[in-house]
């Protein structure tokens, strides 16, 4: 546990702490905070904290822009005066705030239930009783049942991204109710909406009426909204039932059956409703008469229409009650490392896990339930992980290993993550495919002028097409905007999970993916006409991908002279050595000169530790 001013940073579960406030953080954002209070007092360069946090991966340097500046809205830091962390234009970040080890008992411990979920729930295929990590939130929507209960109507938007673990959460609540209160769910399915109002809506009165008070809540229907409970073929229809399924009717029919009992009514993936689903909502959530109501509803963070046919009215109606305070919203982070160790630990069926086994997977799934537990069925398909002999120490069972390092493991995507992912984006458009695609040509983050020169198109319309993805899809968002030479500006977007970006790129023709490289290199080079050795590793990365490799090379040599110049002698020999490796690609006769030229470099550069590679590039080992 880590001190500075009035906050402590919990390292056991990843997340901070403000007095007895709990603040949690996404794991790439606890990870560039964590780095920084673990190195006080000094400049962490770009290059340093992208190797500590991305150590296999490429991402641009202005993606910590974006998280240091969400950090800086945590910790209620000024850039201008900074008390936690100061920018050094150019060159990276300090930690400028005093800090101390902390003491853990000021902080909220991790309850019995969840650290011994894995224990009480292994074996008992019941998995609802030990959903981990989400103690918080679980109390979060038991405290809004008991304001209901007072005669507090309330309306609570479950979000996150998919996989995150709303449904599990809303499951592990309504197991805890019991039999205290009338729960009825109601499923939104995508396509639905266009074609059947008030599809969910439907669903979760006919649970209501099949329920053991169905017999009550018929009667009242009956009584004061007839013509729904005719839809349902409960009732048949009359003169007085003829007129249209009137959303008042309903609220006042559901309002007098919370009369008797709390009514808790769920509706799941509400970015695929109708609109008149959202009204019906809407209309409960405004009415002032008392009532014992809660609605719960799940929805992804972006409600967006992932199809292209515009904003879902669902991010207008959210927002307006939120304004108005009728509603609040639970936005679901992605587990600590020490919940993926309890999650992977009711799956194995095992409280002690392999080593290294939850910090891969914490590392790939991003905290991600749903991807967790795929990247785990991922390690036993691929035979990574395994079972051994009977251990006398477990009671006779036999347990999980690794047959290999990590290290070794493919970063390749699980088949059913990749499926999932495909389908997502197979709903989008032909021309968002390839703005998408182009963007995972760059990383994680990518720049609109980076795609528009991929793909040759005009800039402006590409930052609006990326614009709408980042309001409509969850795994795209706005990242900031990017500030290059000659005061250019152009937007940047992240891929919030890689894996999406992974499964995009990978679906590229492999000549496609080239001369999308190759294009976005001599751009850069372009933007950076007279600079080009300060962005040489970019572009030399790029030219590499694209097979051009005197292109490659010759980045890698500019590269090493700009290092010189600036007296990082060590990069510029990791520089020349990439150099080396690239010249390894070239046919004998074109190697023979470049090795030559190469090795000049480095002598000059005093680079004796690349003497060995030098002579088996050269043919000479």
């Amino acid at each position: 546990m880590k001190q500075f001013a009035t906050f402590r940073l919990d390292t056991t579960n990843e997340c901070l702490w403000r007095g007895g406030a709990k603040i949690a953080l996404a794991p790439r954002i606890f990870g560039v905070l964590r780095y920084l209070v673990d190195n006080p007092g000094r400049l962490i360069t770009h290059d340093e904290l992208l190797d500590a946090l991305w150590p296999e991966t490429y991402v641009q340097p202005q993606v910590l822009r974006t998280y240091v500046l969400e950090l800086r809205k945590l910790l209620g830091d000024d850039a201008g005066q900074p008390r936690f962390i100061q920018t050094l234009p150019k060159r990276g970040y300090c930690f400028v705030a005093p800090v101390s080890d902390g003491d853990a008992s000021g902080s909220a411990s991790v309850s019995a239930s969840a650290v011994g979920g894995a224990a009480n729930g292994a074996g008992s295929g019941n998995k609802l009783r030990c959903i981990v990590g989400r103690d918080d939130e679980l109390a979060r929507l038991q405290a809004q049942v008991r304001l209901a209960d007072s005669g507090q109507r309330r309306v609570v938007f479950v979000t996150g991204e998919a996989g995150i673990g709303k449904t599990a959460l809303v499951d592990a609540f309504c197991k805890g109710l019991g039999a205290s209160a009338n729960v009825a769910r109601g499923q939104c399915v995508e396509g639905f909406g266009a074609k059947e109002e008030y599809y969910p809506v439907m669903e979760a009165l006919s649970q209501l009426c099949a329920s053991p008070d169905g017999e009550i809540a018929c009667r009242i229907l009956a009584r004061m909204a007839p013509a729904w409970l005719a839809a349902l073929g409960r009732q048949a229809e009359t003169a007085a039932t003829v007129r249209e399924r009137m959303p008042g009717d309903l609220c006042g029919a559901l309002e007098q059956l919370a009369e008797r009992k709390p009514l808790i009514l769920i509706f799941e993936d509400l970015h695929w409703a109708d609109e008149s689903t959202l009204n019906l909502l809407s209309a409960l959530a405004r009415r002032r008469a008392a009532a014992r109501l809660t609605v719960v509803a799940t929805c992804g963070p972006g409600d967006g229409c992932v199809d292209g046919s515009g904003e879902h009215p669902l991010r207008g109606m959210r927002q307006n009650l939120l304004m108005r305070e009728l509603c609040v919203e639970m936005a679901l982070a992605p587990l600590t490392r020490a919940a993926v160790s309890q999650l992977l630990a009711r799956e194995l069926e095992q409280e002690m896990l392999p080593a290294g086994l939850s910090g891969f997977v914490h590392q790939h799934s991003e905290g991600n339930p749903l991807f967790a537990i795929a990247i785990l069925e991922h390690l036993i398909a691929r035979r990574f992980l395994v079972r051994d002999a009977t251990d006398r120490h477990s009671g006779g069972r036999s347990r999980w290993e690794t047959v290999g390092p990590f290290e070794e493991m493919e970063a390749d995507v699980p088949e059913r993550l990749a499926q999932m992912i495909e389908l997502e984006i197979e709903g989008l458009s032909e021309a968002e495919q390839r703005i998408l695609g182009a963007g995972s040509a760059m990383g994680i983050a990518f720049p609109a002028w980076a795609v528009a020169a991929a793909l040759e198109e005009d800039a402006a319309l590409v930052e609006e097409t990326c614009d709408g993805l980042a309001r409509r899809l969850h795994f795209v968002e706005r990242g900031g905007e990017d500030e290059l030479p000659g005061g250019m500006r152009s937007e940047f977007y992240v891929f919030v999970h890689g894996l999406y970006r992974e499964v995009l790129y990978r679906r590229q023709a492999a000549t496609r993916r080239a001369m999308w490289h190759a294009r976005i290199a001599q751009r850069l080079g372009g933007i950076f006409a007279g600079r080009e050795s300060s962005v040489a590793r970019e572009m030399a990365m790029h030219y590499e991908a694209a097979g051009e490799w005197h292109r490659a090379i010759a980045a890698q040599r500019a590269g090493a002279r700009h290092a010189r110049e600036r007296e990082a002698h060590t990069e510029a020999t990791q520089l020349l050595e990439g150099a080396l490796r690239l010249a390894g690609k070239l046919s004998h006769k074109e190697r023979g000169a470049q090795v030559r030229e190469i090795r000049d470099d480095l002598t000059t550069d005093g680079g004796s530790g690349a003497a060995r590679r030098l002579r088996i590039v050269s043919g000479k080992a």
